[in-house]
């Protein structure tokens, strides 16, 4: 799940076992957009509002090209990246948002953090577009430490555990007040 600027919640589905037909369903009534991690395919037999690639997995332009092929003209399309030259690779093949990291490292694995420092370097270049591609912070982010990743540049905050641990609504509620806090 993603939170970014712009109040716009984004829902990524890992499930595999979930019943593609039911996602969507799941999604709508809610200020959502129902994205499918890595599978163009069942994103689009599920009528999905888009995909999120792994930074190894086919690339954006390619991406939207076999959305456009079966008649979808605009998938949100996402790429998950873990260098600064990953993100400036997918913008320029035309993802329309990075997930980076992991900032601040994933609990109980061995990746290394980015850090907040490289952060701010995959985010700085994308600000200074004219049409800039927003970056989002992915990697042990909690709402203690989420408004130091937006200060450092990102667009927004993705998590896992960020989403699933404790209470969604109130945990979103948090994460939108401390955003609207730094825009006054």
């Amino acid at each position: 799940m993603q939170f970014s600027s712009g109040r716009r919640i984004l829902v990524g589905n890992r499930a595999a076992e979930i019943a593609h037909h039911s996602l969507p369903r799941s999604a709508r009534g809610m200020r959502t957009r129902l994205l499918i991690n890595s599978r163009i395919d069942v994103a689009i037999a599920c009528g999905a509002d888009g995909v999120h690639l792994r930074s190894d997995d086919v690339a954006a332009a390619d991406a939207r090209v076999i959305f456009a092929q079966v008649g979808v003209s605009d998938p949100a399309i996402g790429v998950s990246c873990h260098t600064v030259q990953e993100v400036s690779l997918a913008e320029a093949q035309g993802a329309d948002f990075a997930v980076y990291g992991p900032v601040f490292g994933k609990r109980g694995e061995k990746t290394a953090a980015t850090g907040l420092t490289s952060l701010r370097a995959a985010s700085r270049e994308r600000r200074a577009a004219q049409h800039p591609m927003p970056v989002l912070a992915l990697g042990g982010v909690t709402v203690a430490n989420a408004v130091d990743c937006l200060k450092g540049g990102a667009g927004g905050i993705a998590g896992i555990r960020l989403f699933q641990n404790g209470n969604l609504v109130e945990t979103v509620a948090q994460l939108r007040k401390m955003e609207e806090g730094l825009h006054r």
